[in-house]
């Protein structure tokens, strides 16, 4: 976990042995996943065994001594540009351990056109992450026939939810009980996979894909996700024919989008007092030292896929926020709350709430106020790059509650603020056809986009002018 928060450990009774990758057709025994420590960046030093500089370093030295005060001009700018930019940090293009985007030709612009970014492989995938969602007996024979046709035919490591193959129906199913043997099962919040799977396949609805972004909070693997739920807008593959669809995908050069994420941290007290922080914002502008020192404590940091929603809770009270964009207050939303979405999002809760729907390779982030108590308050669209920080208004007569994808709910007191800004691990989401088409399909059969009965045309057309009577 990142900005030193406390990893979670995982149960006693674990197995201590790491799955291992399967060669040719030999059984495997059912095992656990043990949750992987990241290994520490250790930096290189440029120094000897004893720690004295190095001949080359006491040359560099002299010779850099002749450029201070260029050194200190540049160290100024530094200081005062920007620390981010508006177009968004640039995606990750490498997804799991094997998968990353194929790279243009050296004569192409570096600035990547979304509709030729495609899906090749450094090495073979091995390791595939099969999801499904749970308390569905209907996906109990698609999951099986996947997991078959992974194991026995592919001949790849399959890795589930342990809970997903301790349902009661696949452990009385003698037939499946030599592939269930066959596969590497894993437990949400105590093991960690992120650094082992290859692919990912969802079977299931959106909800399903969600849950698999979730499990990756840094990079993650190409997502082929199966329509199989009630909504399915953004799972553009039938099971029908899954075994040749999951055989292209293998091949590589599939067409994929890169769906942005959101990166998200709650700080709890950074401001000590909530007058303090009214004295400080009578030009708008947080001062730089609250923006660059957190005094607070970050108590959690998510990749978020969908939305941020801030709410009033359960309180009768309207909600009373602060929006602020690159530390500068922007507007003081009083309603019902406030959703943070990315383009994804945006067809998502912000869509219900009268927002626009923005294509996914749009960098933008959308905010979108829920019930806002002003006839002025639009939903608005700002570049991916920016900041957003969101706190309770000094004179907010309640707390208020965030939820990120609809999980973790917790409560925001004074004091305390949520930092969003576009992550730079986007979910690479496998296309069925094209990133434009897929987009548009979702659009007409999922949400029946702009569907009404179709006016008819007159029998006898004639000109507007011999109309008139």
């Amino acid at each position: 976990m990142e900005d030193g928060l406390p990893s979670k450990k995982p149960e006693e009774g674990g197995s201590s042995k790491r799955p291992q990758e399967r060669q040719g057709k030999h059984p495997r025994k059912r095992k656990e996943v043990k949750r992987s420590l990241r290994r520490s960046d250790c930096p290189e030093h440029l120094t000897g065994a004893s720690g004295h500089r190095l001949p080359d370093q006491q040359a560099a030295e002299s010779s850099e001594s002749a450029d201070d005060n260029s050194e200190s001009c540049h160290k100024r700018w530094d200081r005062c540009r920007r620390g981010h930019f508006l177009h968004g940090p640039y995606p990750a293009t490498h997804f799991g351990p094997k998968a990353c985007i194929l790279p243009n030709p050296t004569s192409v612009m570096h600035i990547q056109d979304p509709a030729s970014q495609r899906l090749t492989w450094s090495k073979p995938p091995v390791n595939v992450l099969v999801i499904r969602k749970i308390r569905d007996e209907t996906l109990l024979e698609p999951f099986r026939q996947l997991c078959r046709f992974l194991v026995e035919e592919k001949h790849l490591m399959v890795y589930v939810e342990k809970k997903a193959v301790d349902d009661g129906s696949l452990m009385a199913d003698e037939s499946f009980s030599a592939i269930r043997d066959q596969l590497c099962t894993f437990r949400e919040g105590y093991d960690d996979i992120s650094e082992c799977i290859d692919l990912i396949i969802c079977l299931g609805g959106d909800g399903t894909l969600l849950y698999a972004s979730s499990l990756f909070q840094g990079s993650v693997p190409p997502v082929m996700a199966f329509h199989l739920g009630s909504l399915g807008f953004l799972t553009p593959f039938k099971f029908d024919s899954f075994k040749a669809e999951v055989d292209k995908v293998f091949e590589g050069n599939a067409a994929i989008i890169l769906r942005s994420r959101l990166k998200v941290k709650v700080v709890k007290g950074m401001f000590q007092r909530h007058e303090q922080l009214l004295n400080t914002q009578e030009n708008g502008i947080i001062p730089h030292n609250h923006i660059n020192n957190e005094a607070g404590k970050v108590t959690l940091q998510l990749q978020v896929l969908n939305e941020v929603v801030v709410d009033r809770g359960p309180s009768s009270y309207l909600s009373n926020v602060d929006l602020y964009l690159d530390g500068r207050l922007i507007t003081s939303v009083q309603g019902d709350g406030v959703i943070v979405s990315t383009p994804t999002g945006s067809t998502a809760y912000a869509a219900a709430a009268g927002a626009s729907m923005i294509h996914p390779n749009v960098p933008a982030i959308m905010v979108t106020p829920i019930c806002p108590h002003s006839l002025s308050f639009r939903p608005i669209v700002v570049p991916a790059g920016v900041e957003l920080m969101i706190t309770l208004s000094p004179d907010a007569r309640n707390t208020a509650w965030v939820s990120f994808d609809g999980r973790k709910r917790q409560e925001i007191q004074h004091g305390d603020s949520i930092k969003i800004t576009t992550s730079c691990f986007p979910l690479p989401s496998i296309c069925c056809h094209d990133l434009v088409y897929d987009w548009f399909d979702s659009l007409a059969q999922c949400l029946h986009w702009n569907v009404r009965k179709k006016q008819t045309r007159l029998t006898n057309v004639c000109d507007s002018s011999e109309t008139e009577n």
